[in-house]
């Protein structure tokens, strides 16, 4: 499993979830890939997770505005033969189907893709998917989304461990 934060953020915003997830006999990476978004982010990831060397297939787990970047990290993977087996957003932001008119240019002209958004593959999602909800209210249409898909869902309400619901979901998969 590879536990991806949010851009900008860092590996210590996960918390105890890796140590508890290992706990539970899951091998986890939890890379800490600093000041990056978009392609930084992910090449900066994919460089982390091929230096533990992980045994396939990977779980892609993504935190916030990491949601929209893992089809690029699973482009990634898949280009150094590592299989992913599925993907996990918590409290994500969900990504968008590429649409046909899109280019790397914003709107002054100037190169450069959207900092959130990774083209990924056209047959994306190529793996099972799931999303699991902390912060019900924030996340709504997100959830909402998700259950269109039909992803399992799980919301996580306290005093359930979040580790033990995103362990739970993952045999989903």
């Amino acid at each position: 499993m590879v536990l991806l934060h949010a851009p900008y953020a860092a590996a210590t915003s996960w918390g105890d979830l890796p140590e508890m997830l290992r706990s539970y006999g899951m091998d986890v990476i939890a890379p800490d890939v600093a000041d990056a978004a978009g392609p930084r982010y992910v090449a900066r990831a994919s460089l982390i997770i091929a230096a533990t060397a992980p045994s396939a297939p990977l779980v892609l787990v993504g935190h916030g505005a990491a949601g929209p970047i893992l089809p690029g990290i699973a482009v990634a993977q898949q280009a150094a033969h590592r299989k992913v087996g599925g993907y996990v957003f918590v409290d994500a932001e969900l990504p968008r189907p590429a649409r046909p008119d899109s280019h790397d240019h914003d709107h002054d002209g100037d190169p450069g893709p959207d900092e959130r958004e990774v083209a990924g593959p056209a047959d994306w999602p190529d793996a099972p998917c799931a999303y699991l909800a902390t912060d019900l209210d924030e996340r709504a249409q997100e959830i909402r989304q998700a259950r269109l898909r039909g992803w399992p869902v799980a919301e996580h309400e306290p005093p359930i461990a979040v580790a033990q619901s995103l362990s739970e979901l993952i045999t989903t998969l």
